[in-house]
Formats: C-alpha cells, sequence, structure tokens
C-alpha cells in the first residue's frame, strides 16, 4: 500500500531533475501523475515532448499510471491544459506541484528586460496559471495539496540572480496568500525551496566548487512526498528548505519585538536611539533557527 494510493498528482517540469524524480516516486508510492514539460535547453528556448514522454514511459514500464503533456505552463491555456489532463484521463487533481523554470542569470547591471519578462512569466505567473484551475477544483471536491516552488534566492538573494530571485520571493508570498484562502477548504499549501545539482544548477559555483555537498534530485523527492502525503497531517503555509548543506528544517520569517513610539511625533533619531529593539543582533539569532 502506497502513501498516494487513489491519488492523482499534477507536476510541472517533470521531464528530468527535481520533477522527474517527484514523478516517478510518487507514482512508485500509488499515484497517477500528470507529467509537464516543454523539454529544450534550461532557458526556456524551445520545446520537445519525448523529455516528458520518456518519463511516463519509465513509470508505466513499472506498473504505475502517467500521462505526458507538453503545455507551455506560462500561459492560461497551458494552465488549464495541465489541469484538464488530469480530469480526462485520471478524474481528480489531488495534488499540484509547480515545479517548472529556468535561468536567465545575469548581474542586475547587465538585466534586460525580455530575460526579466521572461523568468517572471514562467515562474511567478506559471504557477498562477497552473494553479487557479487546480484550486478551484480542489475548493469544490474536499481540498488537496498544493506545492510551490521557491528558493534561497528569492528567500535570502543570491548574486547575479536578480530575475530569478524576484519570481521566487513572489512565489513565496502567492503561497501565503493561498494557504490562508484554502485552510477552510481541506486545500493544504507548502512553499519548497530545494537545492540540488541538477542541469539546473551544475554550473553554480557552489556545485562546482563542491559537487559531493549537493543533493540529488532523488534527495529531496522524500520531503516533497512528505509534504503531500497524509504523514504531514494538516500543516499548511510552511517553507521546507532541503539541501545537502543544511539537510531539511522550516524557513520562515522572524520579526523582532520591536519600538513602539509613544505618539505618531517621533524623529529618525528615535528609530536610531532604539536600534536595539527594532533590529536583530547576532544574539537574537539561535544556533538552530537562523534568520533570513
Amino acid at each position: 500500500m502506497g502513501l498516494l494510493d487513489g491519488k492523482v498528482a499534477l507536476i510541472t517540469g517533470a521531464g528530468g531533475g527535481l520533477g522527474e524524480a517527484y514523478a516517478k516516486l510518487f507514482a512508485r508510492e500509488g499515484a497517477a501523475v500528470v507529467v509537464n514539460d516543454r523539454g529544450g535547453p534550461r532557458d526556456g528556448s524551445g520545446s520537445d515532448l519525448s523529455m516528458a514522454e520518456q518519463v511516463v514511459a519509465a513509470i508505466t514500464a513499472e506498473g504505475g499510471r502517467a500521462v505526458a503533456n507538453a503545455a507551455d505552463i506560462s500561459t492560461m491555456a497551458g494552465g488549464q491544459s495541465v489541469f484538464a489532463d488530469a480530469i480526462r484521463h485520471f478524474g481528480r487533481a489531488d495534488i499540484l506541484v509547480n515545479n517548472a523554470g529556468i535561468l536567465r542569470d545575469q548581474t542586475f547591471a547587465k538585466s534586460n528586460e525580455a530575460d526579466w519578462d521572461k523568468v517572471i512569466q514562467v515562474h511567478l505567473k506559471g504557477t498562477f496559471c497552473c494553479t487557479l484551475p487546480v484550486f478551484r477544483w480542489m475548493r469544490e471536491n474536499g481540498g488537496g495539496v498544493i506545492v510551490n516552488t521557491s528558493s534561497t534566492s528569492g528567500l535570502i538573494g543570491n548574486f547575479g540572480q536578480s530575475n530569478y530571485g524576484a519570481a521566487k520571493g513572489g512565489i513565496w508570498g502567492l503561497s501565503n496568500v493561498l494557504a490562508i484562502e484554502g485552510s477552510k477548504y481541506n486545500i493544504r499549501v507548502w512553499t519548497l525551496a530545494p537545492g540540488a545539482l541538477t542541469r539546473m544548477t551544475a554550473d553554480l559555483p557552489r556545485y562546482k566548487e563542491n559537487p559531493g555537498a549537493a543533493l540529488t534530485p532523488e534527495g529531496i523527492a522524500p520531503a516533497v512526498l512528505y509534504m503531500v502525503s497524509d504523514l504531514s497531517g494538516d500543516q499548511t503555509g510552511k517553507v521546507l528548505g532541503v539541501s545537502g548543506a543544511r539537510g531539511v528544517r522550516e524557513m520562515r520569517m522572524m520579526e523582532m519585538e520591536g519600538w513602539k513610539p509613544p505618539s505618531s511625533a517621533w524623529r529618525p533619531e528615535d528609530i536610531a536611539a532604539h536600534a536595539g529593539e527594532i533590529f536583530f543582533s547576532e544574539a537574537d539569532i539561535t544556533k538552530s533557527a537562523r534568520r533570513f
């Protein structure tokens, strides 16, 4: 008996890397899977359905159920297509993992509008496009689980990834709202910040310098299985970071007690005088909880 018996999972960007690992593990645990992937290089140019079809072939060869979808998830029609395939082939949409993404890295000073728009469109708008029809179905059919993929680039920051970081930070904000709005409908929403060695990350300095420290996609997948299964209970609105360097941990915004002015007539000098109450110091950050 599998952890996802009777469930239907929709996974974007599942033709390789993290999404492929999720799809195969979910199928082994009993889920029917819609494998979405346009194929092509990591900058988002081109398309190739064969990547999704190869994953489907591997799943069905093991006795699982899956269908390939090559829709462009950064469009409303594409998001609807992924959802429609789930309903058409399997009749349900219990789990959604928004994983698809592209990279067009460069320093902010060298940025251009086209690359900015494309990265935002695929990551942030793509998450919206795929989530909207699924969220509406879950709301009317007893709930479900949505996992949105953010990144430490958006939660903390990373050199040369202003477009990517902005998109991933936006996904975190979207997830927070979805968790609030979905709670009364039994829709659980997670944010995932994975760190794995894939074709998307292979040339990042931290992985080139120390590839042995990075998790494989198969090392990330069990954490995502936990998130979408009943093992995680009624948890929602949480960010789970998973990486080789720091393992599995919850990440969250921290807030100081702060200083409340006695009246509205206060000056910037007052902020300076009460800086110890307003800003974090290293002593405020415990060994087990890292501020971000």
